[in-house]
């Protein structure tokens, strides 16, 4: 049978805590299912849909928005990239988000994936990605590669648009940490416009922050930076009333966070193919650059000619059975 996702990866682990599962998409290289023991720690869909609110996809790239897709590179040439948020103007989410992927690598527990960005309109770069899903015993890492093909510094972020849950918890009663300093300011088109510390504002979703962090209570399409940065990584979590984490962490690249919550996910058909009314998600998505890096830099990292850059972030679970 051929998806609206493409082949369907399945990944499988034994851990402590009982069988970590995965299912990787061939279309975007996305995640459509994680789950531990049958606990699902992601917001999965139906493989008989695309991926709803890009659940799942890599974003390469750039993730976010670039302001009515154009940017200006060091030399001062103005480049003008397709407009695919067309209601606000800008482009989004890079330029593999509907890419077929090819397998380089495939094991019980991992898939390399990899794709290339051709130069085209508004981005005269060749680029050669991979990202590479790994079940762990306490989660899932990606590893991401981006190799430059061309002549000239390739500008590239990138971001992924994981939607985390707690299986059989509702995800409005889960509790959300920013561990983030400051909010990124946005205009009518979700555009940058500045930054705020948290400090004593709405955005304050920090660890100790005495706001109200309940899913449920709050309305996000937000996004931070100066993310804490602790061992290398920094990480953004979830927390069930019975005080189970789902994290997403990111290595050192990932020093910006997106939050966006949905009220109209759709849910996954029950056994007997009822289509069940659309439920509450969040996305939390591990971001090396902010929207419209290309033209303000912020994290922006230039790629040389032959140069590989490599980035990694993950999904990771604790205080689950057997942990």
């Amino acid at each position: 049978m051929t998806f609206p996702t493409g082949e369907q990866f399945e990944l499988a682990l034994q851990t402590p805590g009982g069988t970590l599962r995965a299912v990787i998409t061939e279309l975007g290289a996305g995640i459509r299912e994680l789950s531990i023991d049958g606990v699902d720690l992601v917001q999965g869909f139906d493989a008989e849909i695309p991926p709803p609110s890009c659940a799942g996809v890599a974003l390469v790239p750039w993730g976010n928005r670039i302001r009515d897709g154009v940017w200006v590179d060091a030399a001062g040439t103005s480049h003008q990239l397709a407009i695919t948020e067309v209601p606000l103007n800008n482009a989004i989410h890079g330029l593999l988000r509907y890419t077929a992927y090819r397998v380089v690598e495939q094991s019980t527990a991992a898939v390399t994936l990899a794709a290339q960005v051709f130069p085209q309109l508004g981005y005269p770069f060749h680029l050669d990605t991979t990202v590479r899903y790994e079940l762990t015993p306490n989660g899932l890492t990606a590893t991401h590669t981006v190799r430059n093909l061309a002549a000239g510094d390739a500008p590239v972020t990138i971001a992924s648009h994981p939607y985390p849950m707690i299986g059989g918890v509702p995800t409005e009663d889960l509790v959300l940490t920013v561990n983030a300093d400051t909010h990124i300011d946005v205009d009518a088109r979700l555009n940058p416009v500045g930054t705020t510390p948290v400090d004593g504002t709405p955005f304050d979703l920090r660890e100790g922050s005495p706001l109200s962090r309940r899913v449920g209570e709050l309305t996000l399409d937000d996004a931070w930076g100066d993310a804490h940065l602790v061992d290398g990584e920094t990480a953004h979590t979830l927390t069930a009333p019975d005080g189970r984490t789902v994290a997403v962490w990111g290595d050192e690249n990932y020093r910006f966070v997106q939050v966006y919550v949905s009220r109209n996910f759709p849910a996954r058909r029950s056994a007997d193919g009822v289509v069940q009314e659309p439920v509450t998600a969040i996305a939390i998505e591990p971001m090396t650059g902010p929207a419209n890096a290309f033209n303000t830099g912020a994290g922006l990292t230039l790629v040389a000619p032959g140069e590989v850059w490599t980035s990694q972030w993950g999904i990771r679970f604790s205080g689950f059975v057997g942990l």
